[in-house]
């Protein structure tokens, strides 16, 4: 395993944070001036260390110099500056935590976790935590208030799945950047690897290069992305670090795959329900283009699902959801959608039944149209073996 050299490397927010944040911006600017005007009220902070000091035990510097040495020491190698404290709270499992204060650090331990790290592994622990306090700060504390917001309509009585889906990945990629600055913290990506392994399995002296090889062979073969709630795979941040680490030049192409994956019907994020209906408008436009479909009540239709709709929509091929990487679920609902238009009309049901099937072949979603075919429009063995056949016809011809 290559260590390189950190003095190279820098950490920023991903992609995705961005993202987000520009997101939430253009789209719900009321809710963004809202929340960005919320100040963190001196009585919560007041409130924040008074449960600390009820529910931990506080590490004072005097009685823990080497601790405290390594947290300053991360911190300076992060450039925060900070009045820090640590606490130990009552649990038999090893994690650590910070409790956000504007202004101050403070980092609650579990089990036992400073006996099982060694000096590198505490460096890349505290960079870790500390990360969290960085990122909340950083652009303004524009980050902070994504997960505030996040946060506040999840827990809103009419949350859909989507604010779920969304703060669930916005939470993965905040540990990809906490890692990156264990990493830089510990100046080594074996010292973050090993405190990983560490905590996740409990084994006392892990090989973080033999880990970092079984992560390479897990991605090799790795298809789905990640699962996580909060924090994705060992195996997932392991091989994110090291690629990072080795300056990989398409790594947020891999992080947006493995952290977000393909597009899924039942599970959009809020930038991907935006991206999936600007696409949608645009099949509709695809799939009217042709002039055996395109009349006025079928017109009508898709002006009934987007009101601004105009003449000269821009088409989506099939061909861009391929690039996209949708899933059965999505093709599922474009064929729906190409048959809800085809039965629209009774004089061009034909034709419309017909432009679907040629678009369902582009989609390669012509077996799951069939299954369509039979329970929406009632179309039998006899009068489905007809369209295909027309169907090849008119593409032998």
């Amino acid at each position: 395993m290559s260590q390189g050299s950190a003095e190279h490397l820098t950490i920023e927010p991903l992609s995705y944070h961005r993202a987000l944040v520009a997101y939430l911006k253009a789209h719900e600017p009321e809710v963004w001036a809202w929340a960005s005007a919320q100040k963190t009220r001196d009585d919560y902070q007041q409130q924040v260390r008074s449960e600390l000091l009820r529910d931990t035990y506080r590490l004072e510097p005097d009685a823990h110099p080497d601790v405290y040495a390594s947290l300053r020491l991360a911190m300076q190698r992060l450039g925060v500056e900070a009045p820090a404290t640590l606490y130990q709270a009552g649990s038999q499992q090893m994690n650590a935590s910070l409790v956000f204060v504007p202004g101050e650090i403070h980092v609650v331990l579990q089990g036992q976790i400073l006996e099982r790290l060694g000096e590198d592994e505490r460096l890349a622990l505290f960079g870790h935590e500390v990360a969290h306090y960085l990122l909340w700060l950083r652009d303004g504390g524009d980050y902070h208030v994504a997960d505030r917001i996040l946060c506040d309509a999840l827990a809103a009585r009419h949350a859909s799945a989507s604010h779920g889906e969304t703060l669930r990945r916005y939470s993965l990629h905040t540990e990809l950047f906490a890692d990156r600055a264990g990493a830089l913290a510990a100046q080594s990506v074996a010292a973050a690897v090993s405190t990983l392994v560490k905590v996740e399995t409990g084994i006392a002296n892990p090989d973080p290069a033999a880990y970092l090889r079984q992560a390479a062979e897990i991605d090799s073969g790795r298809r789905k992305s990640s699962a996580a709630g909060t924090h994705p795979e060992n195996v997932v941040r392991a091989r994110a670090l090291d690629l990072w680490w080795k300056g990989e030049p398409e790594l947020d192409e891999w992080v947006a795959d493995k952290l977000c994956g393909p597009l899924v019907l039942n599970a959009l994020d809020l930038p991907d329900q935006l991206r999936l209906t600007a696409m949608t408008r645009g099949f509709l436009a695809y799939f009217l283009a042709d002039a055996s479909v395109r009349t006025e009540p079928l017109l009508n239709q898709a002006r009934h699902l987007f009101p601004d709709w105009r003449d000269d929509e821009p088409p989506v091929t099939p061909a861009a959801f391929r690039e996209a990487r949708v899933d059965a679920s999505v093709l599922d609902y474009l064929n729906a959608l190409m048959l809800d238009l085809s039965l629209v009309d009774a004089d061009t049901q034909d034709a419309a039944l017909l432009r679907t099937y040629h678009v369902a072949r582009e989609l390669d979603s012509v077996e799951a149209l069939q299954t369509n075919l039979k329970r929406d429009a009632r179309l039998g063995k006899r009068e489905l073996d007809k369209l295909k056949k027309k169907a090849d016809t008119v593409v032998a011809a």
